[in-house]
């Protein structure tokens, strides 16, 4: 089986060529499906979800995709407290959540939240509730399944003693090693690709995150990644338009600071008030 898996394409600061040569490869290779993890838009502007709808739906695959925190609203706080998935909804309308492809099973655990008890709200943040209903996905599964989870952001940091990038990051990470139908849990938000495993009490998880095909580069090219499922071997390919070699493109931990260098030009989110909201796409 093979899937394509992408992820923080960030529609608004796409970087088109490599958006072009990704529904490219799409279109060509026919891959089994198409995971995207979260971080379509760039400020969950409309006009950014209505492009990231226009593109995802011209995919000739099945997609699944899951939340990112760039996708909540960004500036208008009224719409982050009260509805922050509602243009997200656009996009869901149009692929899944959940992806069954047999014998493989893709379950999503949303890391976003609407706000969190600390000054970064782009970081990670798994809910009782989130946790709780991945869990009884996977456990409702036959024993012969093979799952792999999807989340936006990596459950932890590995080789580094941080601020804890995904708070109850540890905690799902050691539910999912108790359960030995868990592959590994795909994410994306580093913009860096990776392929790490991270040690529990209850055993390993393996960890693999996708690159950017956006514009907001960090320390490698814009890339996704290409995965081989055969039986419990899962082998992972990290694609860029350089060429590089996939064991050059991963980087060996997870860093603490996990979010990539902000653009030049780009908007800071101000706090404490609501700036006006884009006009709604009809």
């Amino acid at each position: 089986m093979k899937l394509l898996h992408f992820s923080d394409i960030h529609f608004g600061l796409e970087d088109p060529r490599a958006i072009a040569w990704a529904a490219e490869c799409v279109a060509t290779e026919k891959p089994d499906a198409v995971i995207i993890t979260g971080d379509h838009t760039m400020r969950a502007r409309n006009r950014e979800f209505a492009a990231a709808c226009r593109w995802i739906s011209a995919l000739p695959a099945p997609v699944m995709i899951e939340v990112g925190n760039h996708d909540l609203p960004y500036f208008n706080l009224i719409e982050r407290f009260f509805a922050p998935y509602r243009r997200f909804k656009g996009i869901e309308a149009l692929v899944e959540r959940k992806l069954d492809l047999g014998d493989l099973v893709i379950v999503p655990l949303k890391t976003t939240s609407r706000a969190q008890p600390r000054f970064n709200w782009s970081k990670g943040w798994i809910s009782h509730a989130a946790l709780h209903g991945a869990l009884a996905e996977i456990d409702a599964l036959p024993d012969h399944a093979r799952v792999l989870v999807a989340s936006h952001h990596p459950l932890v940091e590995t080789g580094t003693k941080g601020t804890a990038l995904t708070r109850h990051g540890h905690r799902a990470l050691e539910e999912l090693a108790k359960r030995p139908k868990v592959l590994a849990v795909l994410s994306g938000h580093v913009h860096d690709p990776f392929d790490l495993t991270a040690q529990t009490a209850f055993g390993p998880v393996r960890m693999i995150g996708a690159g950017t095909l956006s514009k907001r580069l960090r320390s490698t090219p814009p890339s996704f990644n290409e995965l081989r499922i055969e039986g419990l071997t899962v082998t992972v390919r990290a694609r860029n338009l350089e060429e590089v070699e996939t064991p050059d493109m991963f980087i060996a931990d997870v860093p603490e600071n996990a979010l990539p260098p902000r653009q030049p030009g780009e908007p800071v989110a101000p706090v404490g008030r609501v700036p006006e909201v884009d006009p709604p796409v009809h």
